[in-house]
């Protein structure tokens, strides 16, 4: 029998995320995948600004440019091979969009994320393509067309049951999907909301296209949007959940959707890509079990409606990465990986509200309409268009961290230092990294022998801010202090100096 410290059912997005984050801690971590290659259903087209930073702190931003490269020339072909005139927009809430243009970026919680924040138009595949690279390159042993049929955990490990053999690990990590067999086989309580729409999402090619107009649109039997890649379509209908969700989408499917929603006769003459999905929302109570783990969709399901769903995973494999390899080496103090439910499901809540807050502003009632209509006037407002990109963006995640200064709890601005590197170039190791910034004596005896640290300039009057390994502020303080810097070492995971 194979043993592993953990094993992960699940190899998407966020099974290979969290694989590379324990492989750089020097975890032995087999990802077992069902599919043979990466699924090519059309899926999220956008990440925010945590999930890039997360990668670009991994050194993996020169591959999302390239993709993000590739995704803008498709979005130049749908429109006959034009640029997008004036500003991108910022985002769309209940498929209202709204233009970036009244955004007010010197706010300050739009905080520098450095070259990160460029990164925005790269698919799931690309993220997978890359993730997938990165993790062989890191030596993750990742066994496709093998799924996870069983388990028994006990107090010092799992015993995982294969479809083509067995393996006996520390642990097990579900992030196995919506459906996630890890979760019901383990027993997590997965309360929610029962779906009430049916939507369908596909790449085509169609005859009558030129009737159908782009973006987001409303009907008296709907919603639908087209482009802004060549082919894709998506529709939501408002007669509760399909009679069968496994049944395979046809082109008929599609094209009779297509047609009751927008009222042009459009006609599916291929299906490339299809999926279907609901605004079925459930998360379950707590993310951990004993030693079984959930991540992603296996532990929140809720529908696309903002793109949070590959972001919210992507965070929650940088959260539990470095407190499970912790916990596995024996370094973690007490509660460490507790802390994973206690910062993560907040933001997992926030997400189901937010697309459910989105289902019932897209009803096609005459109530629902005149409402939207309000919304939209205060979306297009200064301070609405600020607040929508800020959620959407991610820049207000913040988990609740003890620490008086205001950049504790959030995430790392991407500081440029004066010899000319950015705080990101320094994190490709995935380890915490104190910076000094004021050339402290103090500070450093304090961090002796705990944590790494980097002595260097900053146009600013800080004395020293430490950095988790997820890229969240633990400590900082201004003007000389190192008051609370000895508490937050030891309580996330330096040792004590006694």
């Amino acid at each position: 029998m194979d043993n592993k410290d953990v094993v992960i059912a699940g190899g998407g997005p966020v099974g290979l995320m969290l694989a590379c984050e324990l492989a750089l801690a020097g975890v032995d971590v087999l990802v077992v995948e069902r599919l043979l290659e990466i699924d090519p259903t059309i899926k999220a087209g956008s990440i925010n600004v945590p999930t890039a930073e997360a990668l670009y702190r991994r050194g993996m931003l020169p591959a999302l440019q390239e993709h993000q490269r590739l995704a803008y020339e498709q979005m130049k072909a749908f429109r006959g091979g034009k640029a997008p005139s004036g500003p991108p927009p910022a985002g769309h809430f209940a498929g209202i969009m709204v233009s970036s243009a009244g955004v007010d970026f010197a706010d300050p919680d739009f905080r520098d994320a450095g070259p990160a924040v460029s990164v925005v138009a790269v698919g799931q595949q690309a993220i997978e393509s890359v993730l997938g690279a990165r993790a062989t390159e890191l030596g993750v042993e990742i066994r496709r067309g093998a799924e996870v049929t069983g388990f028994d955990a006990d107090d010092e490990g799992v015993t995982v049951q294969l479809s083509d053999g067995e393996v006996r690990a520390g642990w097990l990590v579900g992030s196995d999907g919506g459906r996630s067999l890890v979760r019901k086989l383990a027993g997590f309580d997965f309360p929610g909301t029962e779906p009430a729409i049916t939507g369908r999402q596909a790449i085509v090619e169609l005859e009558g296209a030129e009737g159908l107009r782009r973006s987001w649109n409303y009907t008296p039997t709907g919603l639908y949007a087209h482009g802004p890649v060549p082919g894709r379509v998506l529709t939501v209908e408002f007669d509760g959940p399909p009679e069968d969700r496994d049944a395979p989408i046809t082109a008929e499917e599609i094209q009779g959707s297509l047609r009751r929603v927008t009222g042009v006769d459009v006609t599916v003459t291929r299906l490339l890509s299809a999926t279907r999905f609901t605004d079925n929302a459930r998360q379950a109570t707590t993310y951990r079990k004993g030693r079984v783990l959930l991540a992603g969709d296996a532990a929140h399901v809720h529908s696309p409606f903002g793109g949070q769903g590959l972001n919210l995973g992507i965070g929650d494999a940088v959260n539990l990465g470095w407190k499970l390899a912790a916990t596995i080496q024996g370094t973690a103090p007490a509660g460490l990986l507790d802390t994973y439910t206690t910062e993560r499901h907040p933001v997992g809540e926030w997400v189901l509200d937010w697309t459910r807050a989105q289902i019932a502003l897209m009803r096609t009632d005459f109530r629902t309409s005149a409402l939207r209509s309000v919304v939209k006037d205060l979306l297009e407002t200064a301070g609405g268009t600020t607040y929508l990109a800020k959620k959407l963006s991610g820049v207000l995640h913040r988990y609740p961290i003890e620490g008086a200064h205001e950049l504790v709890g959030s995430g790392a601005p991407d500081f440029k230092f004066a010899d000319g590197t950015r705080l990101g170039e320094h994190l490709f190791d995935g380890k915490a990294l104190l910076v000094d910034l004021s050339g402290s004596e103090e500070l450093r005896d304090v961090a002796s022998g705990r944590v790494r640290v980097l002595t260097t300039k900053y146009d600013g009057d800080l004395t020293g801010v430490l950095i988790r390994p997820d890229g969240y502020v633990a400590w900082a303080a201004a003007d000389g202090t190192v008051t609370g810097l000895d508490e937050a070492l030891s309580t996330w995971g330096a040792q004590s100096r006694s």
